[in-house]
């Protein structure tokens, strides 16, 4: 089974605030092919990483104890799968195109492709993508024990070519929105990586969740700008709600002019008030801006990983390259840069 990346074109942070996300499925994939086994336990090697796990398939296996730390989503799934299928044993085998640690969502393709394998293996079905959603996002709970929001998952899910995906996170309604084929989407690593587990980000998500307490809502999706004034993370939270269904507006009317301010104003709003960017990516922005992308901003929770800009499609490998090649001159570190295609969602490989 495989199961896409994503990159967030734009909706940060907002979707476990029951708000708004932009993103698209990518031609970065996660493959996870399965071998039944006859002994009750569940295998797994990688393509790209070292070592193997060996873990009963019954999802009894504590994830937090098991190395190396990949095998903890292996364990994860068990884990989460164990009440919805019979437990079967099954040789895994992972190999995955999507860079670990980029924001490009390299955890939830693996979580997602492991639910599904899984599910194939025991002969469990998921006729609503939503619930595998759900199971994919529990297990990559129970392997970190980071609290994420649903976008990711539903974007490997639901993805669809040549489209973003418009999720709203409290209905978890999937609306398709065509790209404009003008412009191209380029994702660029910093070189520096990422761990959420290591980061502040549940330290915002806590912020978020008593601000909305304190204003007496479920969330912050109901709060309005002067409610939040006062409160950078959760004026972050509002205004990236506006931006992201003023850029689903401008991709609509086919104005390319408002994308790049859209985008622009999302990153100064995650570096200034949410304060999750780092000078590497805030960088990276700048140069790409000045070697022509109309806009770009950090993509993924951020503290590092990638940004996401996008360029008019005949300059686009010419910006990425210039602006890659002046960030390794002036941070000495090495960037990686390309062009994305957004792909269809999930399901049995070709």
């Amino acid at each position: 089974m495989r199961a896409p990346g994503r990159i967030n074109l734009i909706g940060e942070h907002t979707d476990y605030n029951d708000g708004f996300c932009l993103p698209l499925a990518i031609d970065r994939e996660c493959v996870v092919r399965w071998e039944p086994r006859t002994d009750g336990l569940v295998t797994a090697s990688s393509e790209q990483l070292p070592g193997e796990v060996a873990l009963a398939a019954d999802g009894s296996t504590d994830p937090a104890g098991v190395d190396p730390p990949w095998g903890r989503f292996v364990a994860g799934a068990l884990r989460v799968l164990a009440e919805l299928r019979a437990a079967r044993g099954v040789d895994l085998r992972v190999a995955s195109t999507v860079p670990p640690g980029s924001g490009l969502s390299s955890s939830s393709a693996l979580s997602v492709a492991l639910t599904f394998a899984l599910a194939d293996a025991g002969g469990l079905a998921f006729p609503d993508r939503r619930d595998a959603a759900r199971a994919a996002l529990a297990a990559e709970v129970e392997a970190t024990g980071v609290p994420g929001g649903l976008m990711d998952q539903l974007c490997a899910l639901f993805g669809v070519a040549h489209h973003a995906i418009l999720i709203d996170c409290r209905s978890l309604d999937v609306t398709p929105v065509p790209l404009p084929t003008t412009h191209a989407v380029v994702a660029v690593h910093s070189g520096v990586p990422r761990t959420l587990a290591g980061s502040a980000y549940a330290e915002r998500r806590a912020a978020c969740e008593q601000v909305a307490a304190r204003l007496g809502v479920t969330s912050l999706r109901d709060t309005t700008p002067s409610q939040v004034a006062d409160d950078p993370i959760a004026r972050h939270v509002v205004a990236e709600n506006a931006r992201v269904l003023a850029f689903v507006e401008a991709l609509h009317d086919g104005d390319a002019n408002a994308l790049g301010p859209l985008l622009l104003a999302s990153h100064a709003s995650l570096r200034d008030d949410y304060r999750v960017s780092i000078p590497e990516l805030d960088l990276l922005v700048q140069l790409l801006v000045e070697h022509g992308a109309i806009g770009a901003r950090l993509t993924g929770a951020g503290f590092g990983g990638c940004v996401v800009a996008m360029v008019q499609r005949n300059h686009a490998d010419d910006c990425v390259a210039k602006a890659t090649r002046e960030y390794e001159a002036r941070t000495g570190i090495v960037p990686s840069g390309f062009v994305v295609r957004a792909v269809a969602a999930a399901g049995p490989c070709s």
